[in-house]
C-alpha cells in the first residue's frame, strides 16, 4: 500500500512537471510568434553571373600572383647573366611582361539590355511536396517579368515523389512556365522519381547527371491493419459511412475483398492519369516499357527517352552565364516557432484522422 502511495505521488509530480513544461513552452511560443508577427514574406533574387565572376577573379589573382613570381625570378636571372656578359638581351625578358590575357569587360548598356535572361528555381521535394508553396510564388514572380519566346527557365529538381495531389500541383506550377512562353529545362543531379519525374516531364528538355535516378512511373499505397489484434482483445471499432465507397480500406476495421478490389481500381485510375500526363509532354516515351514502376540511371534513362542530355546542373548554369544574365529566385515565408509547432501538431492530427484510409503516393 505504501508503494502504491509513493508511486501515485511520483506520477502526480511527473504529470505536474509535464503540464508546467507545456505551459512554459506555450508562453515562449506565444512571445516568439508575437515578436515575429507581421514580418513580410521575402523574395530573394540573386544574379549567378556575379557569383561565377567572383570565383573567376579569385582564381585569376592566385594564378597571376604565382606567374608574377616566376616572371620576377626569370628577369632577375636574365639580368644577372647579362651583367656577366653572357650576351642575352634584356629586351627579350622585358617583352614578356607586356602580355595581356584579360578579356575586356567593356560592354555597352544597349548590348547588356539585349542579353537573354535565364531564371533558375530549385525544388527539393519531400513526400508532401511542401516546397510547392514557395514554388508557386517563384513562378508567379517570373511570369511578371519574363519575355515570352525570349527568356528561359531552369528548374533544379530533387525529389523521390510523394502524395498525388501535392505533386500534381507542383507539376501544374511548372506547366505555367511553359504556357507563359518560356523555354523550360529541368536539371536532375540525384533523383527525379515518380511524382518527381512527373514534374521533370513538364520541361522541354530534361538534363540528368550520369547516375541520377529517373522513372519509377507508378502509384503505390500501403496501410497496416490492426483488426485481428483488436478482435483478440475484445475491442470493437465502429465505422459509419454514407456512400458505398466512402471508405475502401481501413487500419482498424475489417477489410473486405470488395473494398480491396475498389481500391486497386482507384490505383489503376491514378496510374492511367499519370501516363496520360506524361504523353502530353513527352509523347516519344514508350509507356509499355517505362511505366512499370522501375527506375533507371541517367545513361539508361537517356537511351529510353526519359532524359535528353547527360550533364550536371553546375555545368549547365556555368555555360549559360557566359551568354545570358542568370537569376536565381528563392521565396521565403517566415516560419515562426509557433507556426512550426502548429504545423507539426496538424501533421500528427492529420495522420490520425487519415488512419481510417490509406494515402496514395506516386
Amino acid at each position: 500500500m505504501e508503494f502504491l502511495q509513493e508511486y501515485g505521488l511520483f506520477l502526480a509530480k511527473a504529470v505536474t512537471a509535464v503540464i508546467a513544461a507545456l505551459i512554459v513552452l506555450s508562453a515562449v511560443t506565444g512571445l516568439v510568434a508575437r515578436s515575429r508577427e507581421g514580418r513580410p514574406d521575402r523574395l530573394n533574387v540573386k544574379r549567378l553571373n556575379d557569383r561565377f565572376e567572383r570565383m573567376e577573379k579569385t582564381v585569376r589573382r592566385a594564378v597571376e600572383r604565382r606567374r608574377g613570381r616566376v616572371e620576377r625570378l626569370r628577369n632577375w636571372a636574365t639580368r644577372k647573366l647579362a651583367r656577366k656578359g653572357t650576351g642575352d638581351s634584356t629586351t627579350e625578358a622585358s617583352s614578356g611582361t607586356a602580355e595581356t590575357d584579360h578579356p575586356s569587360d567593356a560592354q555597352s548598356d544597349g548590348a547588356a539590355a539585349e542579353r537573354p535572361r535565364v531564371y533558375v528555381l530549385r525544388f527539393d521535394g519531400d513526400i508532401r511536396a511542401s516546397s510547392v508553396e514557395s514554388l508557386r510564388e517563384e513562378v508567379t514572380a517570373i511570369l511578371t517579368m519574363a519575355r515570352p519566346e525570349q527568356d528561359r527557365a531552369i528548374v533544379c529538381l530533387e525529389s523521390p515523389g510523394g502524395l498525388v495531389p501535392s505533386y500534381g500541383l507542383a507539376a501544374a506550377q511548372l506547366a505555367r512556365l511553359r504556357e507563359g512562353g518560356l523555354d523550360l529545362t529541368v536539371a536532375v543531379d540525384r533523383v527525379a522519381a515518380s511524382g518527381g519525374y512527373m514534374m521533370a516531364a513538364v520541361g522541354h528538355r530534361i538534363v540528368a547527371a550520369p547516375f541520377a535516378v529517373l522513372g519509377s512511373i507508378g502509384v503505390v499505397a500501403q496501410i497496416p491493419n490492426f483488426h485481428r489484434w483488436l478482435s483478440r482483445n475484445d475491442i470493437d471499432v465502429e465505422l459509419l459511412t454514407a456512400g458505398e465507397y466512402k471508405r475502401t480500406l481501413t487500419m482498424l476495421g475489417e477489410n473486405t475483398d470488395e473494398g480491396r478490389k475498389k481500391f486497386r481500381e482507384q490505383l489503376e485510375e491514378a496510374h492511367e492519369l499519370f501516363k496520360t500526363f506524361l504523353l502530353r509532354y513527352r509523347p516519344q516515351l514508350d509507356l509499355e516499357q517505362v511505366a512499370t514502376g522501375e527506375h533507371w540511371y541517367g545513361e539508361q534513362a537517356r537511351e529510353m527517352g526519359l532524359a535528353d542530355e547527360l550533364r550536371t546542373s553546375d555545368d549547365l548554369l556555368l555555360e549559360l552565364t557566359r551568354e545570358a544574365d542568370v537569376f536565381e529566385l528563392t521565396y521565403h515565408r517566415p516560419q515562426t516557432l509557433g507556426r512550426r509547432i502548429t504545423f507539426a501538431m496538424e501533421s500528427i492530427l492529420e495522420r490520425v484522422l487519415r488512419s481510417q484510409g490509406p494515402e496514395t503516393r506516386m
